[in-house]
């Protein structure tokens, strides 16, 4: 029973029904539930260090329930997002409702469609990487695949990595670079293994090409089914969910740098490269994410399995509270850069 934790994650999704079935001013209801009614929680509830047995890990990871959690979100996702902009299309929403309906769907896109995707990415078979393929589908961020699994994971805490905030860089700064940088970074690494296998920019395995395809596709499909402004809502909320992701980026690493070995390559990434948050509803509303110390340093890990790391770097509060605060970079900048190890400066 324990397990069934994780079902709290499907919360994000009922507040995003519930945003759109009372409309009003609880249009704006995820947008309080995410970043004012978790972040009490946190603050009241307190935090679990338990450690796994070896042979709980093994438990836990032939336990299909852990897996059947993460794939139902496809369907979840696909349908509330279906839902979302035929309701905005249909019904006459007042500016504020329509702006924290979009909110609304860009917190679920990014919580559970590119977190869950995220998980999924990771993982060895076929099946599960094409779901989160699948998931980055309707963010319009297909290429986070390619860019974060061969390049975010080998380049964390470097000159090289743009989704490594740097000691002082704001958050807005860190967007634009981040978003931009990641997409060219992963046509860099796309043209790379093409050439290395000796194959053609139309092969049948450039990702990238067909990740511009499926995705131009996506965004006809949402203009046949609901319209321009469906479209354009499309959009609008894919890109807030994208920046809900390179905030999570920003937090997760900010400031923290690997030392350059005299050979000219980097240290390789330890548990101290990324901080670590163990505020027990984040961890649960995001499968683990935010335990990201022990991600990084063996990032095949499934989340079920994944611990908390003491001797990491810790926020001092959890993800949505550090999201907020990284809003306001003079804060964050106050409360952050003390911590950050001054060998570790990036």
């Amino acid at each position: 029973m324990r397990d069934l934790k994780y079902l709290f994650a499907y919360t994000i999704p009922l507040s995003t029904y519930v945003s759109f079935y009372l409309g009003g001013y609880f249009s704006f209801f995820t947008l309080g539930y995410a970043f004012i009614l978790i972040p009490i929680l946190e603050l009241i509830l307190n935090e679990t260090d338990r450690k796994y047995s070896e042979n709980e890990k093994e438990d836990r990871l032939k336990n299909f329930l852990f897996d059947g959690m993460l794939y139902l979100n496809l369907p979840i996702v696909f349908i509330l997002l279906s839902y979302g902009l035929n309701k905005l299309i249909v019904n006459s929403y007042e500016t504020y409702e329509i702006i924290g309906l979009i909110f609304s769907l860009g917190i679920l896109l990014a919580t559970n469609a590119i977190n869950v995707a995220h998980e999924l990415g990771h993982r060895k078979n076929i099946l599960d990487r094409n779901l989160s393929k699948l998931l980055f589908l309707p963010c319009l961020y297909m290429h986070f695949y390619l860019e974060h699994n061969l390049g975010h994971h080998k380049n964390v805490g470097t000159q090289e990595d743009p989704a490594t905030a740097r000691y002082n860089q704001n958050l807005f700064h860190f967007w634009i670079e981040s978003v931009i940088k990641q997409y060219f970074n992963a046509w860099a690494i796309q043209l790379r293994l093409l050439s290395m296998e000796k194959r053609s920019f139309f092969s049948v395995k450039n990702d990238m090409f067909f990740y511009t395809i499926f995705q131009i596709g996506y965004l006809i499909f949402l203009f046949q089914i609901f319209g321009l402004m469906g479209m354009v809502y499309g959009i609008i909320v894919a890109v807030i969910s994208f920046l809900f992701l390179e905030t999570i980026n920003y937090i997760e690493h900010y400031g923290l740098k690997r030392k350059k070995l005299p050979s000219g390559r980097y240290e390789r990434v330890e548990k101290f490269h990324s901080w670590n948050s163990n505020h027990i509803v984040g961890r649960i509303v995001l499968y683990e994410l935010t335990r990201h110390s022990d991600h990084h340093y063996k990032s095949n890990k499934k989340y079920q399995i994944l611990e908390n790391i003491n001797e990491s770097p810790q926020l001092p509060f959890g993800y949505p509270t550090s999201m907020l605060l990284a809003i306001f970079p003079p804060l964050w900048f106050h409360i952050m850069n003390k911590r950050i190890p001054k060998d570790m400066i990036s």
